[in-house]
């Protein structure tokens, strides 16, 4: 996942190439074919920035913007109590890094954290 100031910079540079874009269509002529080009190049980093995610983060993780853990896990540190650990484990093909599952048993939410 991106840091925060990274994404914010990202999405100001695509909101510019999609309004510059769109600026060059409105003017027509020779500017269209290549503000259509801005204005997909845009959208596409702008849709790409909505959908991008960490794979094993909560949406607390997500809005928080709390840095990602090994293994892009939760961050370090202790979980909430109402996680139990489980036996479950599996290792992460993109870092190597074995990752632990811990679950609330009263709503299924699940929490990957790094072992060791």
């Amino acid at each position: 996942m991106l840091p925060a100031t990274t994404r914010l910079v990202v999405a100001a540079v695509a909101t510019l190439l999609l309004l510059s874009g769109l600026g060059a269509i409105a003017i027509g002529g020779s500017l269209a074919a290549s503000g259509l080009w801005l204005v997909v190049a845009g959208a596409v980093v702008l849709v790409a920035l909505a959908i991008e995610r960490n794979r094993y983060r909560s949406e607390e993780a997500e809005r928080s913007y709390e840095s990602v853990g090994p293994g892009g896990g939760e961050p370090s540190g202790p979980l909430d109590p109402r996680f139990r650990r489980t036996d479950e484990t599996f290792v992460d093909p993109t870092t190597g890094v074995m990752m632990r599952v811990f679950v609330d048993r009263a709503t299924g939410d699940r929490r990957y954290v790094a072992e060791g």
